[in-house]
């Protein structure tokens, strides 16, 4: 009897471990797994196509460095998501609908669940029409090849995608970033195009006695996502900086600006040069509408050689991104979420005062002794174009979650006033919000800094009705909130 149970003992030990084995095997087959995946799209013009970073459109006659669209896509498999950043001024709208719409016929991806943003480096050839405002239908050989390169990368990512850990975090990196929106006690610095007076200058004259201070707020935060494959191996790297180009460039150059040499220099601090597949780089534009990289207290300073400050201020921040993502905690897998609106904005209208100054203007053209405003004639053509806009248009809107992090979407060069209050007002946290996102519309100033007048505020540079901040921010806290439904 004793010698049967020892024999029947080592079977019903092996039975068990067997069970055991099994039901472990299959709880972790039911673990949910993030996916990741990233690619680049080259999006470099051909020369002679106009840079429009300036007052005056110029040919691109060199490629100083080569332009991109940067793509990031994640699947928890219940969501899918597309990140992506494209080397150029401002997108209009119906470009990146055009892309939306291929990356659709394509993929399993919802519109709704696809950002496009641009970076707002000056030196890329432009993507526009002739109007911000006015929606176009028939593209130029540049847009449709910018759409589909878009769309290329997407897939491509998308073809990427491998099991994946996902971190975030933030660091602070105050040293280039002021408000260029000054209050000053000299009137000559005050006069705009319209024949009147603002209460603030944007970017006074360095050191100048007549400086009093800033009209606005800075955010120093530089706010990164982190993808890595389950082993370590760098994917890719999203930053966000609220910080407008920073330029330097040789005339007629394209460039990337110092958004593509911190794509260069982070992927070399993470040390990720040459695998396969490629790690990909993105600093987007956080709000940066009223904020450049100059101290306007201090007069003189040091001389840079061309793109050598741009390289500076991509080096600083891609430090700070690297040291900080050394700590930051990973998950194999979060909740993704996105959601859009369109809202309705009204289209701001030039007044009676406005026309009739610049019909004197139109006038007393041949006066060689009257005294202009340097830019009175520029404003003059944008108000003609202004006439012939709607009365409103609706201005595409969203948000995304991944995990407990938010970002907002918001389609114009929006003032970091609003970005702090998003931060600060948003049931995720953190969140950060990239600007010029899914449409390129304009300024978009605060009520309270159309008071104050400048150029961020005049019309033909902002469109949309002034409080139109005031709305988007609902919006955005709306989108948020059906979001954050989904946890309970």
């Amino acid at each position: 009897m004793l010698s049967n149970l020892y024999r029947i003992l080592p079977i019903t030990i092996c039975i068990t471990l067997a069970l055991t084995l099994c039901v472990k095997t299959q709880a972790e087959e039911k673990q949910p797994v993030l996916l990741a995946g990233a690619a680049t799209s080259n999006i470099t013009p051909p020369l002679g196509e106009l840079i429009v970073g300036g007052w005056k459109p110029i040919p691109a006659k060199r490629i100083h460095d080569e332009l991109h669209a940067r793509c990031i896509v994640l699947d928890n498999g219940k969501v899918k998501l597309a990140i992506v950043l494209c080397d150029n001024v401002g997108i209009p709208e119906s470009v990146f609908d055009l892309a939306k719409e291929q990356v659709h016929q394509h993929t399993s991806i919802p519109k709704s669940h696809l950002l496009m943003a641009s970076t707002h480096t000056h030196s890329a050839t432009t993507a526009r029409g002739p109007s911000k405002v006015l929606r176009e239908t028939e593209f130029t050989e540049y847009q449709k090849f910018l759409a589909s390169r878009i769309s290329d990368g997407v897939r491509r990512a998308l073809y990427q995608l491998e099991p994946a850990r996902i971190g975030w975090g933030q660091v602070d990196e105050p040293s280039e970033v002021f408000n260029r929106r000054w209050y000053v006690n000299d009137t000559s610095l005050l006069t705009n195009p319209f024949g009147g007076l603002d209460r603030v200058r944007m970017n006074p004259p360095r050191g100048n006695k007549a400086l009093d201070r800033p009209a606005g707020p800075t955010d120093p935060q530089v706010s990164f996502i982190s993808i890595q494959s389950q082993k370590g191996r760098p994917i890719a790297l999203l930053a966000n900086y609220s910080l407008h180009y920073v330029g330097g460039v040789q005339s007629g150059d394209v460039s990337a600006d110092y958004f593509g040499y911190f794509a260069k220099y982070i992927e070399q601090k993470l040390g990720a040069q040459d695998q396969s597949p490629p790690f990909v780089g993105i600093l987007s534009n956080g709000t940066s509408g009223d904020v450049n990289n100059i101290n306007f207290t201090e007069k003189g300073g040091k001389r840079y050689q061309r793109y050598e400050k741009m390289q500076e201020v991509a080096e600083k921040v891609a430090s700070r991104v690297y040291e900080a993502q050394q700590t930051i905690k990973y998950h194999n897998w979060v909740p993704l979420g996105a959601a859009a609106a369109k809202l309705p904005l009204k289209l701001r209208k030039p007044t009676l005062e406005m026309l009739a100054h610049f019909e004197k203007i139109k006038a007393e053209a041949g006066d060689g002794n009257r005294a202009k405003h340097r830019r009175e004639e520029i404003y003059a053509d944008r108000i003609a174009k202004i006439m012939e806009a709607p009365d409103q248009i609706e201005v595409p809107l969203q948000v995304i979650r991944i995990g407990s992090l938010g970002i907002c979407a918001i389609p114009f060069e929006t003032f970091t006033e609003t970005g702090l209050e998003l931060k600060e007002r948003s049931p995720f946290q953190p969140t950060f919000t990239i600007e010029l996102a899914n449409g390129s519309f304009g300024y978009l100033p605060t009520p309270e800094q159309h008071r104050l007048g400048g150029y961020e505020t005049w019309l033909g540079t902002n469109y949309v009705q002034k409080d139109a901040s005031t709305k988007i921010v609902n919006t955005l806290l709306e989108l948020f909130a059906q979001l954050k439904k989904e946890d309970s």
